[in-house]
């Protein structure tokens, strides 16, 4: 069935949750109190003790190890008041029972806890709560509630931004195993176009993906010629309108696959970068600098090795060029365990929306040309380039049976333009972020 949520009254099912990250609540109302959505991971969070340097047998791509370009990771609420949102909709609700008023054999305190985490959600989790309460601490149960914790408080803070957008809040399933929300606000105020994504995945893996994975190093060990796996991400890239204002998108994931003899393999990926269309040096020490802060928690060599995992994947060889201004960039990680690569994660996710949402609010109202304006439509063209070429993880969707190919494409932009062998002038604005493209620099030192 389709549902169509229009202009939020104080009527509506959805209800801003009051004091810290407030969003607002997509779930029918059950009390009257408001519901508080904390940030992602930061209930019964415990003090991280940094992550080791333990390379694995296979000599892949690990933290502490040599960095090399990897596999992207799967394709990439509203404000604090109502009046600050504008409009929500949402758009072909599947039929699906949540568990969310079923009794659980579970302590009450647990099952209120769930309950409460997941009133804030954009929509219901794609795993049946019945089945979430059933293993609390599994990490397939932890990176979901995360990625859904970090959709909606994303969602709330572009909202807040925007003052009146629209967000299209599309809840979707797989038949071959789960589904995912897809939430995107197109020709709001300040953003063109802003998508993000979680999608939540199970099944066998296709030859083509399982292909892909042995490219890089893994040994996995089919049955029958089958590959049982299960995946889950956050994925998410904003277009603003205004030229000065960056677009970014960021990723973060987590894999596992269980082979012919029952071993499991497990691993997380993600990462976040920023795609200036003019180069604002402030605007990119402060993004670096936030990323770097996260980084800095749990190690104070992850940062510049990510960065620089960053500045190699996304580079346009055709062009020469690099996508953007870079960030961090990371996949394969499973050392020095599930539960510290688990919290640098959250940490990672944590640090989206004070990395970028300051930036948006700089520039979102700057004046700007004509000239300008066609720029950015040209970057955006190479924006395209890139995720249409190059972009592992939009293949792996493509390759995977059953994905989503609207939520697979939702990071290009409404609008890019490409124009026969143009080039800016010398010493020109233009210029001068093709250069840094062309040859990344160190901003935090």
């Amino acid at each position: 069935m389709a549902l169509h949520l229009g202009r939020l009254s104080a009527s509506s099912c959805w209800r801003a949750a009051q004091g810290g990250r407030g969003g607002l609540c997509a779930w029918p109302r059950r009390s009257t109190a408001a519901r508080i959505c904390r940030a992602p991971g930061t209930a019964g969070t415990e003090q991280c003790r940094g992550l080791g340097h333990i390379p694995t047998a296979g000599g892949g791509p690990r933290l502490g190890t040599r960095l090399t370009t990897a596999l992207a990771g799967l394709a990439g609420l509203a404000g604090l008041a109502a009046a600050a949102f504008g409009h929500l909709e949402r758009a072909e609700m599947v039929p699906k029972s949540s568990g969310a008023l079923i009794p659980s054999s579970g302590r009450p305190e647990e099952e209120d806890e769930l309950t409460r985490r997941c009133s804030c959600f954009m929509a219901p989790p794609v795993t049946d709560l019945r089945e979430l309460r059933g293993r609390p601490r599994d990490m397939k149960t932890k990176m979901e509630l995360l990625i859904l914790e970090t959709q909606a408080q994303v969602c709330q803070a572009l909202a807040q931004v925007d003052g009146g957008a629209r967000f299209s809040v599309d809840r979707w399933e797989r038949k071959e195993g789960g589904g995912g929300i897809s939430c995107v606000l197109q020709d709001g105020h300040v953003f063109e176009k802003a998508g993000v994504s979680i999608s939540v995945v199970h099944g066998n893996l296709s030859e083509e993906a399982a292909k892909q994975m042995r490219s890089r190093g893994k040994i996995l060990k089919t049955k029958d010629g089958k590959l049982p796996f299960s995946a889950m991400g956050v994925s998410s890239v904003i277009h603003p309108k205004n030229p000065h204002a960056p677009t970014i998108h960021f990723n973060y994931r987590y894999f596992e696959i269980e082979e012919a003899d029952g071993n499991k393999q497990w691993w997380f990926g993600g990462g976040c970068d920023l795609t200036p269309t003019y180069l604002n040096q402030e605007d990119a020490v402060h993004f670096h600098r936030t990323l770097k802060e996260a980084c800095d928690q749990h190690g104070p060599d992850l940062y510049p090795k990510f960065k620089k995992w960053c500045d190699d994947y996304f580079f346009i060889v055709h062009r020469g060029e690099r996508r953007g201004i870079g960030g961090i960039f990371f996949d394969d990680l499973d050392s020095p365990s599930k539960e510290e690569v688990f919290r640098f994660v959250q940490s990672c996710a944590q640090a989206v929306v004070p990395s970028y949402i300051p930036l948006v609010k700089k520039h979102h109202d700057e004046s700007f040309t004509p000239q300008e304006k066609l720029w950015q439509q040209l970057r955006r063209g190479r924006y395209v380039e890139f995720n249409l070429l190059y972009d592992r993880g939009t293949k792996f969707g493509l390759f995977t049976p059953g994905s989503r190919i609207e939520s697979i494409l939702m990071s290009l932009p409404l609008t890019a333009r490409w124009e026969y062998m143009h080039s800016p002038p010398e010493n020109s604005k233009e210029a001068e972020i093709l250069e840094v493209l062309r040859h990344p620099r160190d901003w935090v030192h």
